[in-house]
């Protein structure tokens, strides 16, 4: 599954949201769950964040007074929208946006969940906060976290492969996708197709990938040099930094946009789109150790955001 471990890669480098698209079985979910070993640890500030969500939830492990990995919270598709972003009676609690701040949320079946629940997580997902009102008072949680989405094609699963027998009819089908409103998926960096597992692959024939170790020390990397680079403006990770900041201070290498300009033109991205296409493509420069972007990275970018093959991924794969 390289295109898929090229795209948490990234989002683990750059704190890039993810979409991962495909029929069951291909992978999704332990994709997913391996996201967290190649995240760097908490930083003391960020430890202190999440301890303190963690103790008012009444979650922190007996013993240990901080918590130093990034919390991983995957809610079932059933839970309620007070569930997701906090409440209850009384003194409104920690949802599971909060419990997963510095970390990741990861949504399995996505589309199963409710539409109300998937759009309550529009503000926290561009805010970094949710602000819960209940009568007993009024409450600010802290909740930048890593969104995972993992969806099927369709409601049997089916419709993306070739003889596999879905019955699914097309109205169904565009049901089942249009239940990620366009606006939470314009929010998502990275948008990638799993593809099921060849059986070379799946038998051990196709050779063994890189080792976590491997990738979470070129995350470690990628992280360290956009800290530097944004040391003493309060953000530190690329997808925090706000588009103004990459059209004017934080530009690429000349010439570098043209094609993600064209892909505008066409309608293909927003301008919240340009501006995460920027986000990733810096990312991207982290990983190789370049000062900017250039055009490969914003193409690498552009087929992270749209799906879109343009054999960019592999290039970036084979340096």
């Amino acid at each position: 599954q390289d295109r898929p471990r090229k795209a948490l890669e990234v989002a683990a480098a750059g704190g890039h949201h993810l979409l991962l698209s495909g029929p069951p079985g291909a992978g999704k979910t332990i994709l997913a769950e391996r996201l967290p070993a190649i995240l760097p640890t908490l930083t003391r500030q960020e430890s202190l964040e999440v301890t303190a969500v963690h103790s008012v939830a009444g979650i922190l492990p007996p013993g240990e007074p901080l918590v130093a990995r990034p919390p991983y919270c995957a809610p079932h598709h059933s839970a309620t929208m007070q569930s997701l972003i906090g409440g209850g009676n009384g003194m409104p609690r920690p949802g599971a946006v909060s419990l997963a701040h510095r970390g990741i949320l990861f949504l399995d079946e996505a589309p199963e969940f409710s539409v109300r629940a998937l759009d309550a997580l529009r503000q926290p997902l561009e805010s970094g906060h949710v602000v819960v009102a209940r009568s007993a008072g009024v409450v600010r949680l802290p909740a930048r976290f890593l969104m995972v989405l993992a969806a099927n094609p369709c409601p049997c699963g089916r419709h993306s492969l070739s003889g596999a027998g879905c019955e699914c009819p097309p109205s169904a089908v565009r049901r089942y996708q249009a239940r990620l409103s366009g606006p939470l998926l314009d929010r998502v960096d990275l948008r990638v197709p799993v593809d099921p597992v060849r059986r070379e692959d799946l038998m051990g024939q196709g050779g063994r990938g890189e080792s976590t170790a491997s990738v979470a020390a070129r995350v470690q990397e990628a992280r360290a040099r956009a800290a530097e680079r944004l040391a003493g403006t309060g953000w530190s990770t690329n997808s925090e930094v706000p588009g103004h900041e990459l059209r004017t201070r934080l530009v690429a290498a000349p010439g570098a946009l043209l094609e993600a300009e064209r892909d505008m033109e066409r309608g293909m991205l927003t301008a919240r789109g340009l501006d995460r296409v920027l986000r990733v493509a810096w990312t991207v420069a982290d990983l190789r150790g370049a000062d900017r972007p250039d055009a490969s990275d914003i193409a690498v970018a552009l087929e992270l955001r749209t799906g879109i093959p343009r054999g960019a991924l592999t290039k970036a794969g084979a340096s």
